[in-house]
């Protein structure tokens, strides 16, 4: 039988765990495993024609925070991402983040267009089928998010896929929007 002080260390351990495994206190960064740059850089400007008609320059965007996320239509992990990322853009979208979303493909926009409409994303999406734009960023695996500050500056990096609408998400924008 347990005594008093060993069900006592039992739950202080349990707590302990249970906090660990929550996350509190973290580096909401380092949670979401985001390589996290140590001195911010200024993210390479660039224009590349919408899916929409206008063309999309990421610093049209200077002032609000941005994700930038380089995808494609045949990576699943890049479209698996995309429901978590319209959530993240609708829920922050009122205080000045943006996602900005370039397709590598080499399709055109009439290929892209339904794909996205099934998706049912609505941030904007990029077209970069010469592939000028990712080897600017150095893209090296898809998808591949960058994450911009309000001043124009590349402050993380994630790559490949994320759950971009959970608690530890939400507290890298909230960061970020302060």
């Amino acid at each position: 039988m347990d005594s008093p002080v060993d069900r006592l260390r039992r739950l202080v351990l349990l707590v302990a765990l249970a906090l660990v495994a929550s996350g509190a206190g973290a580096d909401p960064f380092r949670a979401l495993d985001l390589i996290r740059l140590g001195n911010p850089t200024p993210a390479r400007d660039f224009t590349v024609p919408g899916l929409g008609s206008e063309p999309l320059r990421l610093s049209a965007f200077r002032g609000q925070v941005v994700l930038l996320n380089f995808w494609a239509t045949w990576c699943p992990p890049c479209t698996d991402e995309m429901p978590s990322m319209e959530r993240l853009y609708q829920r922050y979208k009122p205080f000045g983040f943006t996602i900005l979303a370039i397709s590598v493909d080499m399709e055109d926009a009439a290929t892209i267009a339904p794909f996205v409409e099934a998706l049912k994303v609505t941030f904007p999406i990029g077209l970069a089928p010469s592939m000028d734009v990712p080897n600017q960023y150095a893209l090296r695996a898809l998808p591949s998010s960058f994450l911009i500050d309000r001043s124009g500056n590349t402050v993380a990096i994630a790559l490949g896929p994320r759950d971009w609408d959970g608690t530890v998400a939400h507290a890298v924008i909230e960061a970020l929007l302060k």
